[in-house]
């Protein structure tokens, strides 16, 4: 039985890619408690990835869906000042497998509300 609530953390990366982990390290810790647990497995890959080249780029977005198709994640949180083309694949995704996807910021909730109007 699951005792813990699996969040996946949705966070734009490109451009200054430094900063936004930094930002993504600091929301982990933020919500990290005895009853969630935050993932986020791009973080991983981005240490051996390079995300400007877009077969290693698509690398790390297949190990991401994997944790979704395995039934890893419980919910798919979004975070940032705007949701970016992997974040739009990450909800798309979390949508057809009916998990749920909350918005964290006023910007994630307007771009939320306009991919699932589209």
């Amino acid at each position: 039985m699951k005792t813990k609530k699996t969040i996946f953390i949705a966070h734009p990366i490109s451009g200054d890619i430094a900063g936004n982990v930094e930002k993504i390290l600091k929301i982990c810790k933020k919500i990290h408690n005895k009853t969630m647990i935050p993932v986020a497995p791009y973080l991983v890959s981005l240490q051996y990835l390079n995300d400007g080249e877009q077969e290693e780029r698509n690398l790390g977005i297949e190990a991401n869906f994997e944790a979704f198709h395995r039934g890893y994640i419980d919910e798919l949180w979004l975070f940032g000042e705007t949701i970016s083309s992997g974040m739009r694949e990450e909800i798309n995704l979390a949508l057809s497998l009916g998990i749920p996807v909350i918005p964290k910021t006023k910007e994630t909730k307007e771009g939320l509300q306009k991919i699932t109007q589209e």
